[in-house]
């Protein structure tokens, strides 16, 4: 029951895991351990430097029980997280950079993991990615424990959660939310920091529990045991809401559930309009691990396979060998079905032995992606060799991102072609030509894709980097945030003509950015005329199935209504007005709007 006394509190953040739910809020409360401050005396730095190392040790045998315990429970999914955390334990950014401060501040390990993990975690604050941005958070979690440990606190203590809690926490280590999510006992998550690649984010989705993340003060504002009705597919959390809130709450819930499993009873039926225009549905993923659910949510491809993870945590770039076994694995793995694969979208500081690259002052429009590989040839050729022997084992199609121009292209085609013929000197088994094709995620590139689409074999537009470089916003940034506008005119006019510039050139274009998977987006997608759309597993049974309810005709004709339309508000509404009339209710609860323009009074 709502408590009638105590008024509504509506609070907005990031809806990372879709899904409604209604329960008593759990306060998680893990407070941030306070690290003593201390000098050395010279005799004690040796002593301090090995109780480092036992830490460290502690934390690796920990953290491996952890991996080994999930592992049998949730599956290697999110082991992998813990593994990544295993290896950042030994990161020798992490490790030397402790051990200088030891010996030459003369101050004590807990003091030195703070001052290196605020080190690193600033170093992540200059990725370009939104992926690899997140893993600040993991930073932290890795610092807590070694500190932990260091000061003989309990770490891993197991949570108690009652039944259909709301989760509600600062931030939330993945193992926590692994293990709280395996208890059933889970109803949903709410977390004041974190986005949607956010581990936390990452672990709901993966246990289908809904999540609100980024929702600034949450876990001060919520009180244990309020009632909490939230929202994951728009990212609003109402903290004890009124009567009328909760049964409307309470109908949405139904009405998600029902519509979820629709979707998933035919995950397996293609994308076809009901006049006949097929877009192939696909998948974005990073691990090897990701496929078995890509595939069992009706992926028909990857559209995404990013290659940065290969270069992190590590002190040498990738072998060829290492490339090679990765590429070959996810060809095999995919059986043929076709494997898009991004050459490396890094920057330089964060290469391995690149460390002492010069800082740049704006690393998102710096040297990284195509420009820092063309400016590094070894290393690119070392990927492309990988990929042209790989391409022997499956249907590959090789990607290069950040493309600005048709000399860049010209360029990474020319290594290319270059490694081909050198392997075929040197007999190496190379398998037959595939597609080469860019992603287009800037205006440059979108305005000249014309020229581009000459000399391309397909198009993937990154929506992330192109709406945020095309309204000059950055969507980390709370001040500006709420002006990342996917349905902003000049956006749509921008997809429009890249989309054009393909059918002319007669190419097939695709969109891999998180546009492509949010259901109020599927039939503006479907008018523009994209050939495949690749997302998140959990997004492609529900996007499959609203494409299949209506007519490319109908939805070109909605489009044409919206872009006569002025603000990105008007085009917003009208769009959502337009999905809610045509879709059934149980469609319609699956629909997210691209944000929440007129909050509800509360």
């Amino acid at each position: 029951m709502s408590s009638q006394a105590t008024p509504t509190l509506r609070l907005t953040g990031i809806g990372a895991s879709p899904g409604v739910a209604v329960g008593h809020a759990f306060i998680l409360d893990r407070k941030r351990i306070r690290t003593p401050k201390l000098r050395l005396a010279d005799a004690e730095v040796e002593p301090e430097r090995m109780r480092m190392k036992t830490a460290i040790d502690l934390s690796d045998r920990q953290l491996a029980e952890l991996k080994d315990q999930i592992t049998r429970t949730e599956g290697s999914d999110h082991a992998l997280i813990l593994e990544a955390h295993r290896l950042m334990l030994h990161d020798p950014m992490l490790v030397d950079e402790v051990n200088r401060l030891i010996v030459e501040d003369r101050i004590n390990a807990e003091w030195a993991v703070r001052r290196t993990a605020r080190k690193i975690k600033h170093l992540f604050d200059n990725i370009p990615d939104e992926y690899f941005r997140e893993r600040r958070s993991d930073v932290d979690y890795v610092a807590d424990r070694i500190i932990r440990n260091l000061m003989g606190q309990v770490v891993d203590e197991e949570v108690e959660v009652p039944a259909e809690a709301i989760v509600v926490a600062h931030d939330l280590p993945p193992a926590d939310a692994a293990m709280m999510a395996r208890s059933g006992r889970v109803a949903g998550f709410v977390t004041d920091l974190g986005g949607q690649t956010s581990h936390t984010a990452i672990v709901a989705r993966a246990r289908e529990t809904p999540a609100v993340v980024g929702a600034g003060r949450a876990s001060e504002q919520i009180s244990p045991g309020d009632l909490v009705a939230m929202d994951g597919i728009r990212g609003v959390v109402l903290v004890n809401p009124t009567e009328d809130q909760l049964t409307l709450f309470r109908e949405e819930q139904r009405r998600y559930l029902e519509g979820e499993q629709l979707a998933l009873a035919t995950k397996d039926q293609p994308a076809v309009s009901t006049d006949g225009f097929r877009i192939r549905l696909n998948g974005n993923m990073e691990f090897l691990e990701e496929i078995p659910s890509l595939l069992a949510h009706g992926a028909e491809g990857i559209g995404l396979y990013r290659t940065e993870f290969m270069f992190l945590d590590r002190k040498t770039a990738p072998t060829e060998e290492e490339h090679y076994r990765a590429y070959k694995q996810v060809l095999e793995a995919m059986g043929g079905r076709p494997v898009t694969i991004r050459t490396l979208d890094l920057g330089g500081d964060k290469v391995p032995g690149k460390t002492k690259h010069e800082k740049e002052p704006n690393p998102a429009m710096g040297l990284r992606a195509i420009r820092y590989c063309l400016s590094n040839r070894e290393l690119f050729r070392v990927q492309l060799r990988a990929l042209l022997r790989a391409s022997v084992h499956g249907n590959l199609r090789l990607m290069f991102p950040l493309i600005c121009g048709v000399s860049e292209l010209r360029e990474a085609r020319s290594e290319l072609e270059a490694c081909r013929t050198a392997l075929g000197r040197a007999g190496v088994p190379v398998g037959k030509r595939f597609p080469v094709g860019i992603m287009v995620e800037t205006p440059s590139a979108a305005t000249i894709a014309d020229r581009l689409a000459q000399e391309a074999d397909f198009f993937s537009v990154g929506t992330n980097d192109l709406i945020q470089y095309s309204l000059a916003i950055d969507r980390q940034n709370r001040e500006v945030a709420y002006l990342y506008r996917p349905l902003h005119l000049s956006v749509l006019r921008m997809l429009q003509n890249i989309v054009d510039a393909a059918k002319a050139a007669n190419i097939p274009v695709s969109m891999c950015g998180e546009m492509a998977g949010d259901p109020l987006f599927t039939l503006v997608l479907l008018a523009l005329g994209f050939d495949e759309l690749s997302m998140t597993s959990g997004q492609i049974p529900v996007v499959k199935r609203l494409m299949r309810r209506v007519s490319r005709s109908e939805a070109v004709e909605m489009l044409q209504g919206a872009m006569e339309l002025t603000t990105a508000e008007e085009i917003e509404r009208f769009v959502r007005t337009e999905m809610d009339r045509r879709f059934s209710s149980q469609e319609g609860s699956l629909l997210a709007p691209a944000r929440d323009p007129e909050p509800e009074p509360v």
